[in-house]
């Protein structure tokens, strides 16, 4: 049986389970597997050579709109074509282009190109984490080629995303949209530097997937992060990609690109919007970047866990033990520890919304701050109960 993971304030799940995502091996070939390769897609620097860049995509909410028919002689309908697809993108691309900027970095380790969106018109910028990891140089380059210095406010410690400020004002701003609601088929578009060439290239293609994990590294396999929670999409991202925005059809984020299948096409990444928001807002407010935290290790429960281990559910967050040898899976002076929650509990339920494939127990925590009072539903044997726990702040992980 696959091990358990770690929430830490909802830690992606580091579980080695069937709904464990695809690890990346940085740098190896693919295995003949289900389990795709993940790489960074961070563009190459020319002082290292090595640098990847992760790139990720999102959802774009389809139009209702007018339909043309193409039909034979006869009159017979061959298909049918939405005729606005092609002016929505061109609208959302014209709305959110201005908010789109290209982040040059340089370091010890190298330089590389990456892409950002700036959110708020007095100079702050979304970003991947590593887009700017390691940087004692960040330069912004803006749509009107506009060029300022950057400084990294603060990174995020549960996901790949990191805040950058710039000194200026009255900037053009990207619209925020949600992505609580996205459904795979609706449309989508990236915006991005592919390779650091190409400024402000846009890509279009669906929602593929929700719910995605994956293992993310660069092609030295010298480190690793599993993200949890994303959206799959088949608009094209490539190196260089990372960090610009998914947008739906009305213009609006509702993703942060940051990694491609390497060993597949059409085959990408995005950190949904709503995981950005609270660190987005933490900055505006001056206040440093912060996480949520529970404090138990756990593993996705699915139906065939569910039946091996003779569990009474078929879902939720089973509170498990981790391999790495720690004695139990609840943090010893945690929240989880405070609120009475114990090993082999299953969380079924956050506020009332129920954890399952499609809302890990990681992402119903991470749009709270740390303070906040959440209701957990747990079945604990024969029992459910309801468990009051007050959130703590993600530790950090070095």
């Amino acid at each position: 049986m696959a091990g358990p993971s770690p929430d830490y304030s909802t830690v992606p799940d580091r579980a080695d389970s069937p709904t464990a995502g695809a690890q990346v091996a940085r740098g190896a070939r693919a295995p003949r597997s289900w389990a795709a390769i993940v790489t960074i897609a961070l563009l190459v620097g020319l002082l290292s050579g090595a640098l990847s860049a992760i790139a990720v995509t999102n959802l774009l909410a389809p139009r209702n709109g007018a339909v043309a028919t193409i039909g034979t002689s006869s009159g017979a309908v061959v298909s049918d074509v939405r005729i606005d697809e092609s002016s929505a993108v061109t609208a959302a691309a014209q709305r959110v282009s201005p908010a789109v900027v290209v982040i040059q970095s340089s370091g010890a380790s190298g330089s590389g190109v990456g892409s950002g969106f700036i959110f708020d018109p007095n100079g702050w910028i979304l970003t991947n984490k590593h887009v700017v990891s390691g940087a004692t140089s960040i330069r912004v380059v803006l749509n009107d080629t506009r060029t300022f210095t950057g400084k990294v406010y603060g990174t995020d410690p549960l996901t790949d995303l990191a805040i950058v400020k710039i000194d200026a004002t009255g900037l053009p701003a990207a619209p925020l949209g949600a992505s609580a609601n996205l459904v795979p088929g609706q449309l989508a578009i990236a915006i991005g530097d592919p390779l650091g060439s190409y400024a402000n290239t846009i890509t279009t293609g669906v929602v593929s997937g929700l719910g995605r994990q994956i293992r993310a590294g660069d092609t030295t396999q010298s480190s690793s992060e599993q993200l949890n929670n994303l959206i799959q999409t088949d608009a094209a991202i490539n190196p260089g990609n990372s960090g610009g925005p998914l947008l739906n059809s009305s213009g609006q984020v509702i993703g942060i690109n940051t990694a491609v299948a390497s060993s597949a096409q059409g085959i990408g990444f995005a950190i949904p919007v709503d995981i950005a928001k609270p660190i987005m807002r933490q900055a505006l407010a001056g206040k440093p970047l912060t996480r949520p935290w529970i404090g138990v290790y756990y593993q996705p429960v699915t139906k065939a866990i569910a039946a091996q281990n003779k569990l009474s559910v078929d879902h939720g967050a089973w509170i498990q033990a981790p391999a790495n040898g720690a004695s139990s899976a609840v943090v010893s002076g945690s929240p989880a520890s405070s609120a009475g929650l114990k090993d082999g509990d299953v969380i079924v339920s956050v506020d009332g919304v129920a954890v399952d494939e499609r809302h890990d127990l990681s992402s119903l925590i991470v749009p709270h701050n740390p303070g906040d009072a959440i209701t957990l539903r747990v079945v604990r044997g024969a029992q459910s109960l309801d468990l009051s726990v007050t959130l703590g702040t993600l530790p950090s992980q070095g």
